[in-house]
């Protein structure tokens, strides 16, 4: 086990190093920051001082390791429209983005799963039949759509729930949180739903196939002939075997929430990572750009590492050497 973690720590490093490369030379040449942090009066000459204090005017190759450097220290300079430190913008905004994906992936786990248990057991159910047409809705509306639909229904129509907004927050130390706050609660539901639609269909469709698929398995067969209860062969043996391919998806949709919330929290006016990256694409930040990607990019490497460990525990059949592979 332990040469199997230094193996993806290696791994995880090798591929950082790329993120990085990526995310320097993809946005180092997207646009000329200092059109957007000087006006139409600046002299030519102040414009070069400018390139020059930002070490724009630098070899390439000693930015990247500037680049490299900083990140590694988590610093990523000043934001170019802003003027703060990037890394204390995405502090401050990081906790409002973790906290609606940490509430999208419990509630696509805890509404996926036993959909998908149910319409595996009882395939030809009507209720079965419903959940896997709420479950073609969730596939094929787009993030955008769904969100403002539930704005629709349950903030204009109803007017039941906060339609933008994170609501009123607790500070917990460096951490800002809503879920100590009825309106903070309440705001959260909405967007929550909005992002984690979309996995929760994919997790109860993966559930309900594995499970389909194990229920034939000669095991299963046995454990009935030995009298099991229906309880036990569909939890303790059926359900059991399908999570791994559960927790796999599972890891990487946690990923891809945290880096594909920047819809959700457009559209629901969410203040968190991905609206400051919208905002730094308009303004042509690179720091705030280069500095999401290379966050986004060591979520997926530690969400990736943990799936890895995580297969060993849950099914003790793999063996590390063949994970590591």
């Amino acid at each position: 086990m332990l040469a199997f973690m230094i193996r993806r720590i290696i791994q995880s490093i090798i591929v950082m190093f790329v993120v990085a490369l990526i995310s320097f030379l993809l946005f180092r040449f997207v646009g000329d920051p200092v059109n957007q942090m000087v006006g139409i009066e600046t002299t030519p000459e102040q414009r070069e001082a400018l390139r020059d204090k930002l070490g724009l005017n630098d070899p390439v190759i000693m930015q990247f390791f500037g680049f490299i450097k900083g990140a590694a220290q988590f610093d990523f300079g000043v934001s170019y429209q802003f003027k703060r430190p990037v890394a204390q913008m995405i502090a401050e905004r990081a906790p409002a983005t973790l906290e609606l994906s940490l509430m999208s992936a419990i509630f696509a786990l805890l509404v996926g799963i036993p959909m998908g248990v149910y319409t595996g057991l009882k395939r030809n159910s009507i209720l079965s039949k419903f959940f896997l047409t709420v479950s073609l809705v969730g596939i094929s509306l787009p993030t955008f759509l769904i969100g403002i639909l539930l704005i629709y229904i349950f903030a204009v129509q109803l007017q039941v729930l906060p339609s933008f907004g994170r609501g009123e927050v607790v500070d917990i130390g460096f951490w800002s949180t809503g879920l100590l706050t009825v309106s903070g609660l309440k705001a959260l539901i909405l967007p929550s739903i909005t992002l984690g639609l979309f996995q929760m269909t994919l997790i109860m469709r993966l559930v309900r196939a594995e499970m389909l698929e194990v229920m034939r398995t000669d095991y299963i067969k046995f454990a009935r002939a030995r009298g099991l209860s229906r309880t036990a062969i569909n939890f303790g043996h059926a359900l059991k075997n399908t999570l791994v391919p559960v927790i796999t998806i599972t890891g990487l949709q946690l990923g891809s929430v945290i880096a594909f919330a920047i819809i959700t929290e457009t559209v629901f006016s969410w203040p968190g990572m991905g609206l400051l990256f919208l905002h730094s694409v308009q303004n042509v930040d690179i720091p705030i750009m280069a500095a999401y990607l290379m966050l986004i990019g060591f979520l997926f490497v530690m969400i990736n590492l943990i799936v890895d460990l995580l297969y060993v525990a849950v099914d003790p059949r793999i063996r590390v050497s063949g994970v590591s592979q």
